[in-house]
């Protein structure tokens, strides 16, 4: 299968990279920007001509989106772009899928609920995000699914690995020196391992899974956790000097309001394709690991 993986220099798309050369299928790596020593092919989703010309020049099977405008507060003030981006440029990717008869594979979010739920949100409980990025995150899942394509929507959350920008990386720098740093315990969801869920796609693009049970699913790691157990994990797994204080989301305003609660429950996703979800805990001591090991 030829698979077109669109923002595959950010985290997901950097696993999704080092998978991919051990598999059968050929990968075409495809990103806005170019990131030095890795090798690209510059594509901007928004532009359907473009996307069009690659689609059809490289025979796409299977476009994989992991693209995304993720700044969230600062989509509070560029929702232009944002929407750009997580709709326009979304709906762009079901409309070549559907040319082509393609699969899209496209990754959402947690936050496209409210966050007032007291149990594990499915698939089918109603959306309701509290700011920009949620609101275009779910416009784009909705461009999918009535564009007549055959997809998979995976929503996350709480995504980390050693690339780019992310909590983890925050708090390793953060926690790296003596000294308190105050992290909100008052938004609870669950912290995933970026390795994991491109290890599920692959593994699913490889077994030939993606042929049925087209639809919307959750995958995140098993567990929950505030932001305040992440960090505190986070230190104790790195035996790092500095001390992580509670606070709560009132004591560190942010432009965008996040939800309390955004745990995703992954029921359909384990009975639909028989996989087992490692818990975050151990995801991250794995993580820990290999970079010791490195």
């Amino acid at each position: 299968m030829n698979v077109l993986v669109t923002g595959s220099n950010g985290q997901l798309g950097m696993e999704i990279r080092a998978l991919s050369k051990g598999t059968r299928d050929h990968y075409i790596f495809t990103c806005l920007h170019e990131t030095p020593g890795v090798e690209t092919i510059p594509l901007d989703i928004t532009n359907r001509a473009a996307l069009d010309i690659v689609c059809e020049s490289e025979k796409v099977d299977v476009i994989l989106n992991c693209s995304a405008y993720n700044n969230v507060n600062r989509a509070e003030d560029d929702f232009q772009m944002a929407d750009l981006v997580n709709r326009q440029g979304v709906e762009n990717l079901a409309a070549a899928a559907l040319a082509r008869k393609a699969v899209l594979i496209h990754v959402s979010t947690d936050y496209v609920f409210d966050g007032r739920s007291h149990r594990p949100y499915r698939e089918d409980d109603d959306a309701k995000p509290l700011n920009s990025y949620g609101a275009t995150k779910l416009s784009g899942e909705r461009a999918i699914i009535s564009s007549g394509c055959k997809y998979f929507i995976f929503r996350t959350s709480w995504m980390y690995s050693s690339y780019r920008k992310n909590f983890l990386k925050t708090m390793l720098e953060l926690l790296s020196k003596p000294g308190q740093v105050n992290v909100v315990c008052d938004q609870v969801g669950t912290p995933t391992l970026a390795g994991d869920l491109a290890g599920f796609i692959v593994g699913l693009i490889s077994s030939r899974k993606i042929k049925k049970n087209f639809g919307l699913y959750h995958y995140s790691n098993e567990g929950l956790a505030s932001w305040y157990d992440f960090a505190c994990e986070i230190k104790r797994l790195f035996n790092l000097p500095g001390s992580v204080n509670p606070c709560l989301s009132s004591e560190f305003p942010q432009k965008a309001e996040r939800p309390g609660y955004s745990v995703l429950d992954k029921e359909l996703v384990k009975k639909t394709f028989g996989v087992q979800i490692p818990y975050w805990r151990d995801s991250l001591e794995a993580f820990r690991n290999s970079v010791i090991k490195d």
